[in-house]
């Protein structure tokens, strides 16, 4: 069977013989890969010009729902991967960490939509005031890449490794051609038939290389976006390419690297925390038979302990099962393929010069369920490196399948110093239950580190271990990992976005933004803004409240009802010294006598109050003062209906700014509020 490429629209098999593939197992030839024939240059076109203007004019709160309805369709018909994963070599914890964990990297960025407005475009962070009056400002906004993002990905992870980055790159707004290791391609060409026969995307938005992809990054421009998951040599020299630096295209590497695991000096045996690490280094030693790149490949421990870790965990790994994954027991499978374990093999070999190997074999283990000749299969291998700073091919060499090589270490400061050595770590750990030698570490390894966990007996149950990089936080490394970024929750959308500054009047930038800026025209009108529907509110609609003049009754009533005697608000003779002139109003009070003057009581199409951001108490408000509001429309965001019976309705933002009788502000904030749309179809 020849696997399919999807370019411009359609499913094509390459021109001529292909590459073989082969099941990790038994050895049986699955399929051929070939992309002879594809055109690079007019599916980048295609993407371009066909997919990202589909996905560039749907609101981030559009795109988000798009992924909800992927991730509920893929997750729905899940065996399906399931049983082809299982011909990768991969167990069923392995499959899940693929399959479930990628389309769980659909669901966790479908959430950030909440995060964003209900535009096409994103609004960043704070107004910037750039003259003394107030008439013009600055702001940032960022769009959508006009371009395509290519992700060139690793073997390990056939199915997370293209969902983790197509999640991000589509809430941003921008098409994907998706470049998974010919390896495993056939595990993803099955996902990807399934997502386009969904219709769930927009056409364009995805396209698929099984072959090769040689050639594709000559026609990047400076609107595209290249990531790549792999090698460290194969990233350098892809990242080095004429065309990136003439384009200045942004390119994310990802590489894999010497993670490290270190045990604290308080975890001694007989500890919770000593068995903790124990149990994790196996795991990370024998998860996806070691390919991962945040794999534990330094085992680095007080030298007082290494016996002790020694014998625990060449007891743990003798009783980890070997074979096929189909068969009830088996813990740990084959490597993707035979070029695979013999590349492995050849680092072990080059290991062994330099240290003294304490488990592992190459001919005698057992495997279960099948032919350990036939299929890619090997034991797991533990050195020992009694002289890690004069024998360094430990941190520099790195045999990606289950190999990992015992460390020792005198003081925190040489733990440090070693986990360092690997020149730049994806990931790193320490399994401590002492507060100040977690801080130490963290502090003096980070720098050369993309995520630290901090393992002990208080989230072990509920961590999700070493080797997991999870999509709000980034997943990165510098130096031998790539110095690049994936995911991050928000901050993974806005790599494929465009910053642009814009200057100009709060009128003007609020027109733009569609978010009211401070300083720009206030609308009124008769009706009440909380008589209005979700679409007939205007940004910059505003009502001029009442005023209230300050009494000493206000605040000790309000301090009676709260509770809050807090002392500048009830005791005048304790004022001296602060920066307040008399007993001074709470700022709750100020906030809550506000609702009181910009709410309409009567029902209408708000629904209920959603919440409060942003909130500042800018001047002393003292009885005898007078304020009054300036409640202003600044935002829109409209939600989805949850069910259908569900109401339709959105979010709207109201900017509060209390002033007093000298038009000075003395309090501002965000007041979110939930109203009815007029439509309800």
């Amino acid at each position: 069977m020849k696997l399919e490429n999807y370019a411009l629209g359609k499913w094509m098999a390459g021109d001529g013989d292909g590459k073989p593939l082969y099941d990790a197992i038994t050895g049986e030839q699955i399929a051929e890969a070939s992309s002879k024939g594809l055109d690079f240059g007019e599916m980048m076109k295609y993407a371009r010009e066909v997919g990202g203007p589909a996905l560039a004019k749907m609101t981030f709160q559009e795109r988000g729902l798009m992924l909800k309805q992927l991730a509920l369709h893929l997750i729905s018909m899940k065996d399906k991967f399931y049983a082809l994963s299982a011909r990768t070599g991969a167990t069923r914890i392995d499959s899940w960490i693929d399959i479930e964990g990628g389309i769980g990297n659909l669901f966790a960025n479908a959430s950030l939509r909440r995060q964003f407005g209900d535009q096409t475009f994103y609004v960043e962070g704070e107004m910037a005031p750039l003259s003394k009056n107030g008439t013009f400002i600055g702001h940032h906004i960022m769009v959508p890449k006009q371009g395509v993002a290519i992700h060139i990905n690793a073997f390990n992870f056939p199915i997370w490794g293209m969902l983790e980055k197509i999640a991000v790159n589509f809430m941003a707004g921008v098409p994907a051609i998706v470049k998974p290791a010919t390896l495993t391609s056939y595990l993803t060409e099955l996902m990807v038939k399934e997502i386009i026969a969904s219709g769930i995307l927009p056409e364009g938005a995805l396209q698929l290389i099984c072959g090769s992809a040689n050639g594709i990054i000559d026609h990047v421009s400076s609107q595209d976006v290249v990531t790549f998951t792999g090698s460290a040599s194969t990233g350098k020299m892809l990242k080095s390419h004429p065309r990136l630096i003439e384009e200045a295209v942004p390119f994310n590497m990802e590489a894999d690297s010497l993670n490290a695991s270190i045990l604290g000096e308080d975890a001694v045996p007989g500890t919770e925390e000593f068995d903790i690490f124990i149990k994790e280094v196996q795991k990370e030693m024998t998860v996806k038979a070691g390919q991962k790149c945040t794999a534990v490949r330094r085992i680095i421990v007080p030298e007082k302990l290494v016996e002790d870790v020694q014998i625990a965990l060449g007891q743990r790994l003798a009783k980890t099962v070997i074979g096929d994954p189909a068969v009830e027991g088996v813990r740990m499978g084959a490597l993707a393929g035979q070029e695979q374990r013999q590349e492995v093999k050849e680092k072990v070999e080059l290991l062994a010069k330099s240290q003294e190997l304490v488990f592992g074999d190459f001919e005698n283990f057992d495997v279960t369920g099948a032919d350990k000749n036939k299929g890619a299969f090997l034991s797991p291998f533990l050195f020992l490196n009694t002289d890690p700073f004069n024998n360094t091919d430990c941190h520099n060499v790195e045999a990606f399948g289950p190999v990992s090589t015992i460390i020792p270490y005198k003081d925190l400061n040489e733990a440090i110093e070693l986990a360092k050595m690997g020149k730049g770590s994806l990931v790193c750990s320490i399994v401590t239950n002492n507060d100040k030698i977690a801080e130490e570490f963290v502090l003096g390894a980070a720098s050369m580190h993309g995520r630290i966990l901090v393992l002990n007996a208080a989230c072990a149950k509920e961590s999700t271990g070493h080797g997991s990089p999870m999509p709000l936080l980034t997943h990165g490394g510098p130096g031998r990992a790539g110095g690049g970024e994936e995911m991050g929750g928000k901050r993974g959308i806005l790599h494929y976005m465009q910053r642009t500054a814009i200057q100009g009047s709060p009128t003007m930038l609020t027109k733009i933004t569609k978010q009211y800026q401070y300083g720009g025209d206030q609308v009124e009108y008769d009706k009440h803004v909380f008589q209005k529907y979700f679409e007939e509110i205007e940004i910059g609609e505003t009502v001029i409240t009442r005023k209230h003049t300050v009494t000493q009754a206000d605040i000790v009533n309000f301090a009676n009802v709260s509770g809050d005697h807090f002392y500048a608000h009830v005791d005048a003779t304790s004022l001296e010294g602060t920066i307040f002139e008399q007993n001074v109003a709470h700022g709750y009070w100020v906030l809550s006598k506000a609702a009181g003057l910009f709410v309409d009581g009567k029902k209408g199409p708000v629904l209920l109050n959603y919440g409060l951001d942003e909130c500042r108490f800018t001047k002393p408000v003292y009885p005898g003062m007078t304020i009054g509001v300036r409640f202003t429309a600044k935002e829109k965001i409209s939600q989805e209906k949850k069910d259908e019976n569900d109401i339709k309705k959105g979010i709207v933002k109201f900017l509060v700014d209390v002033y007093d009788e000298t038009g000075e502000t003395v309090a501002l904030a965000t007041i979110l509020t939930m109203v009815k749309f007029k439509n309800q179809d």
